[in-house]
């Protein structure tokens, strides 16, 4: 028939997400720029930036729900042939080495400030609390985190968490769906212990943010890892709920795959920290 799909590419059809993702991005973006300067004015207007900021976040969230609905629902419908699946691959795969630069950029902020401190910043506070290169380690005033005692634990987790998600994953590969529902469950739950250790850490930090570069590079690096971590448990779950339905199987479970590799990305980073900012930065 003059209808039929004659190749191995999937077209979409016609979507208003990207239009729906761009228009809440803007608003989001102007929100917060207004929120950091609430006495600034847009058309005589002021003090709107929250309302902006609460609208293009809702927006986007919602973006991202329906426009992944869509896409699982392409997948089930079999339009993720082989070369379509070669090119989310390919997708995620470069994702992931944004992200890595993304950390690379707080690892360099901490190198840089602890082994190169310079002189202070006006209305900030010092770097380590010192001028010079024979800065005492920690700087002065901060008391670091026994890295044997939450760090530890938390390392533990995510790499007991990393063989979880490797079982559901091979479950999948063999046809087993129990064995893939436990594997995720337990990862699901790893997670969020995690978060509400690192969450109990930060709760009975000894520093704060502000004040020092190193408490605002190290709240950076693992606030945003714990961010990853919280992305990367949603992201589980959401596999979880879709192991229920029967959406995966041993050849068609990409989604599941780019959820384990995006775990195992965390587990990375967060080795690359432990043994960083928390043994080294602590001795």
């Amino acid at each position: 028939m003059a209808g039929d799909v004659k190749h191995d590419y999937h077209l979409v059809n016609p979507s208003p997400w990207p239009a729906v993702a761009s228009f809440s991005v803007l608003l989001l973006t102007i929100g917060a720029v207004f929120t950091m300067k609430p006495d600034a004015e847009l058309f005589g207007m002021t003090g709107f930036g929250n309302y902006f900021f609460a609208i293009g976040f809702i927006g986007l969230i919602y973006t991202m729900f329906a426009w992944w609905k869509d896409v699982v629902k392409e997948a089930n419908q079999g339009d993720h042939k082989p070369v379509v699946r070669i090119g989310l691959r390919y997708g995620m795969i470069l994702f992931i080495a944004s992200e890595v630069m993304f950390f690379v950029a707080w690892f360099w902020a901490f190198f840089d400030a602890s082994l190169y401190p310079k002189m202070p910043i006006p209305n900030f506070g010092e770097f380590w609390d010192i001028i010079g290169n024979d800065a005492p380690w920690p700087p002065a005033g901060i008391e670091t985190f026994d890295p044997w005692h939450l760090p530890l634990m938390n390392t533990l987790i995510l790499l007991l968490s990393g063989t979880t998600v490797t079982w559901a994953h091979h479950a999948v590969l063999h046809g087993d769906r129990e064995g893939l529902k436990k594997g995720l469950w337990l990862t699901v739950l790893l997670g969020a212990f995690f978060s509400c250790v690192q969450a109990y850490e930060y709760a009975h930090a000894a520093f704060g943010f502000a004040g020092s570069i190193y408490g605002a590079t190290f709240y950076m690096a693992t606030g945003f890892h714990g961010f990853h971590v919280l992305v990367g448990t949603i992201f589980l779950a959401v596999c979880l709920g879709r192991a229920y339905k029967g959406h995966f199987t041993p050849d068609h479970h990409f989604g599941l795959e780019a959820a384990a590799w995006y775990w195992h990305f965390v587990d990375v980073v967060w080795i690359f920290l432990f043994f960083v900012v928390y043994i080294w930065g602590g001795q």
